[in-house]
């Protein structure tokens, strides 16, 4: 009779246990993450450096965030996630704690863009997707990484209203400081994954990857032109992402609506996201899912771009407003899934954390660009409409992008495992 426990794949209980430690670290790291928008305003009169200069040290989190996870990957494949994921989110919550202490543009590079942004891309979706992948059956995989990323969802959801209840109560510094005491309940997750480490290959059984050392794995990923198309694709989605999250509550500022708005709005982004993240997640798999992936990586970023360019023409009130939230939410990181699903397919569980990493630097090096230029766009023009029209064209640009991609084709997986 076939053992679960001896294929290597955990019983229920504890793959469990396993999904609610990586979706729950997601949801406390994204949630911290996803809530800074709410504090750019305060940020600015406090420090005085500027919309722009604030928006700076939002961009140099972005490209942080994205450059950590690779390294934070290929350790995790060595080492196991544990030990990764205990440093995230104590940086994720240091990083946090002396963002209201700083008191100059450098300062907040350090402390938002350095340690914060570091930290959660340690304790980010390349270890987690790839420690989960790895204690999945293939055709639950899809499913899995819907759950885990739909965990960040929820925290952008719960952490945002709360975020603002605070600061309306007590001041936006203590909120931000509530939100670095919140991050340390990770650190249990930490505990449960610690010994996660990649398998090692059955004495007998065909390798499930080319040995390599990780630059000629590299190499051989970024020779695949269809691992190119997907991070080319997943650049529009972190431009996209990060311009929403920083700037939304400054784009309701501008439509002159209350701040509450702004706050109910990233909630409405974040619960709407579990949705789309489950959903993907079921009709994907990561074998022999039920729908093409790069077909729903193509309808993700065409309904991304039909949302706002229906949004800049509408009338902006607190319910477009919502609505509007409601349905980029549903595309929002739904992306995520089937894009680490092909990451999957292509080269199999035991390089996942460090290529996903990869392509999550893609990722953030877009959004380093949604967030700068978004406060730049504002002060050259007084207002974001240029930024959603780049938006629609990237959009476009994203879903065309993904049609290309050959999902039959093993690049460095004889089989995927």
């Amino acid at each position: 009779m076939h053992d679960a426990r001896t294929a290597g794949t955990p019983a229920l209980p504890a793959l469990g246990w396993v999904l609610l430690a990586a979706a729950g670290t997601f949801a406390l790291t994204m949630g911290a993450r996803q809530s800074m928008g709410l504090f750019v305003g305060a940020l600015n009169t406090h420090t005085g450096v500027g919309l722009a200069g604030v928006s700076l040290a939002f961009a140099v989190a972005q490209l942080w965030w994205g450059l950590t996870q690779p390294v934070a990957g290929l350790v995790a494949d060595r080492q196991g996630a544990g030990r990764v994921l205990l440093v995230g989110c104590l940086l994720v919550a240091l990083g946090t704690a002396l963002t209201p202490l700083m008191t100059s543009q450098a300062g907040l590079i350090v402390a938002i863009g350095i340690l914060a942004a570091g930290g959660a891309g340690m304790a980010g979706p390349a270890v987690l997707m790839a420690a989960t992948t790895r204690l999945v059956p293939p055709e639950r995989r899809g499913m899995a990484a819907g759950v885990v990323n739909a965990g960040g969802s929820f925290g952008q959801f719960v952490f945002a209203p709360i975020a603002q209840g605070i600061t309306t109560a007590a001041g936006w510094a203590v909120a931000l400081q509530s939100l670095a005491a919140f991050t340390l309940l990770a650190l249990p997750a930490a505990w449960v994954l610690r010994s996660r480490a990649a398998p090692a290959t059955p004495a007998g059984a065909a390798p499930t990857a080319v040995p390599a050392g990780a630059r000629a794995t590299l190499a051989r990923a970024l020779a695949l032109p269809s691992y190119r198309w997907l991070c080319a694709g997943f650049f529009v989605c972190g431009f996209h992402v990060a311009f929403i999250a920083t700037h939304l509550p400054g784009v309701v500022a501008s439509c002159q609506l209350p701040p509450e708005v702004g706050a109910w709005s990233l909630g409405v982004i974040g619960l709407f996201n579990i949705l789309g993240s489950l959903t993907i997640g079921w009709a994907i798999g990561y074998q022999g899912g039920r729908w093409r992936m790069k077909s729903i990586l193509s309808l993700i970023y065409a309904a991304r771009a039909l949302a706002v360019m229906v949004f800049v023409f509408a009338p902006k009130t607190p319910t477009t407003m919502l609505i509007f939230a409601a349905v980029i939410g549903f595309t929002y990181l739904s992306t995520v899934p089937p894009t680490a699903g092909l990451v999957a397919r292509f080269f199999g569980p035991s390089q996942m954390a460090m290529l996903f990493g990869v392509v999550m630097l893609s990722h953030q090096v877009g959004g380093f660009l949604g967030a700068y230029l978004g406060g730049k766009t504002f002060e050259w023009t007084g207002s974001y409409d240029w930024m959603w029209w780049a938006d629609i064209v990237l959009a476009v640009g994203a879903a065309l992008a993904h049609l290309p991609i050959d999902e039959k084709r093993p690049a460095l997986a004889a089989r995927p495992a």
